[in-house]
């Protein structure tokens, strides 16, 4: 039988942490069904809310925490990272990064082709959890992650990152308009556009941009799963897959980090 917790993806250097757990969760072992099968925890999504509340409620045992203790922002795509202390009171903040000090306060973001970040200073007892879609990762989100982080007394060279699944470069195809509007905001990103020689078309690698958008915040240890949510449809739901398919609409798989 396939569960949440037996599905669910970890990166070395936070697995090898102690006082932390961690998971970058697949759409498999959940309870919705048809084009959300099964691990659907975008409550956003026109999924059945009451399944979504209920993957998320699985998402939650599997970290060991209650499900009132999982929390997520409300993502918009943004260099916005917030400091949590305790469940939300009311609607979720607008942001794109959760950092938490609060053992048993498990952070987590949802994503279908951006790139989740996690993040840990295991010595200083400080986690966050990063959603990087190109235009947050652009914007700056994971050097707001850091500097938030460093609020509350973590170091960047003592902090861990790893990026879990995304969409890969093979299939990122962005156009010129797109790599003109980030090479506008940073030449540095570059390297990160490949010309697909079939097609002339530039594709971007989100995942090594993000990567190297940690080093730039003095993140010296920083893992790459290195999955591509667009090209295994079996373990992740993806927006552009569901967009070249002509679906309705896309689950969203979670990804999430709790100090013990």
């Amino acid at each position: 039988m396939v569960t949440p917790e037996n599905a669910m993806l970890t990166a070395g250097p936070l697995q090898d942490a102690e006082g932390l757990t961690h998971g970058f969760f697949t759409r498999q072992g959940g309870v919705s069904g048809g084009i959300y099968e099964s691990l659907n925890c975008g409550v956003g999504s026109k999924d059945d809310p009451a399944n979504a509340t209920q993957n998320r409620a699985l998402v939650a045992a599997a970290l060991g925490v209650a499900p009132d203790r999982l929390i997520t922002p409300y993502q918009i795509h943004s260099a916005t990272a917030v400091v949590a202390e305790r469940p939300w009171e009311g609607d979720a903040p607008q942001a794109d990064a959760i950092v938490t000090k609060m053992p048993g306060l498990a952070v987590g973001i949802l994503t279908a082709d951006c790139a989740p970040v996690l993040f840990a200073d295991p010595e200083a007892k400080v986690v966050a959890a990063a959603h990087a879609g190109w235009r947050g990762a652009v914007s700056g989100i994971v050097e707001s992650t850091v500097e938030a982080m460093r609020g509350l007394g973590a170091t960047p060279e003592n902090i861990v990152a790893a990026i879990g699944p995304a969409i890969s470069l093979s299939v990122y195809e962005v156009g010129q308009d797109f790599k003109d509007s980030v090479l506008k905001d940073d030449s540095d990103a570059a390297p990160y556009f490949e010309t697909d020689e079939s097609t002339g078309e530039p594709h971007f690698d989100l995942s090594g941009y993000v990567a190297d958008r940690c080093a730039r915040a003095g993140i010296e240890n920083v893992t790459e799963i290195g999955l591509c949510t667009y090209c295994d449809e079996a373990r992740f739901f993806s927006y552009r897959r569901s967009q070249h398919w002509g679906e309705e609409d896309y689950g969203r798989q979670i990804a999430a980090i709790v100090l013990s």
